[in-house]
């Protein structure tokens, strides 16, 4: 599967941003998928999953309760909505694809990732 990441830019501290990943290709609905972060000099983290048919999810402690993962299995489409941002949520942030079930939080469970958005967050 093929996925476009879109919706980053600049936020003041405290502000939300709306993130999309639109997939193309093979069916999205077998897809789990999961959103993950990369800031400058750190290793890729893993922020929130979500099952392929939108029924589970799962997020890491740091993004729990401020960031949302939700999907649209019509229009092809994950979602990530942050809100309260704080300056240490700037980073790349990237969708991808997994069809396994296992190992939900690992970046080796996905095979398919997005270009990757910027997201920055001033103080």
């Amino acid at each position: 599967v093929q996925l476009q990441a879109c919706g980053g830019g600049l936020v003041q501290a405290g502000g939300s941003l709306r993130l999309s990943c639109a997939a193309s290709g093979r069916t999205f609905s077998s897809y789990g998928m999961g959103w993950f972060r990369q800031a400058p000099g750190k290793e890729r983290e893993f922020l929130a999953t979500i099952s392929a048919n939108g029924g589970s999810t799962y997020y890491a402690d740091s993004v729990k309760g401020r960031f949302t993962i939700s999907r649209d299995n019509a229009k092809n489409t994950v979602y990530l909505q942050m809100n309260s941002l704080k300056p240490e949520d700037t980073a790349v942030y990237y969708c991808a694809a997994r069809l396994g079930r296992t190992g939900i939080a690992l970046e080796s469970s996905y095979g398919d990732w997005g270009q990757g958005t910027q997201v920055t967050v001033s103080s």
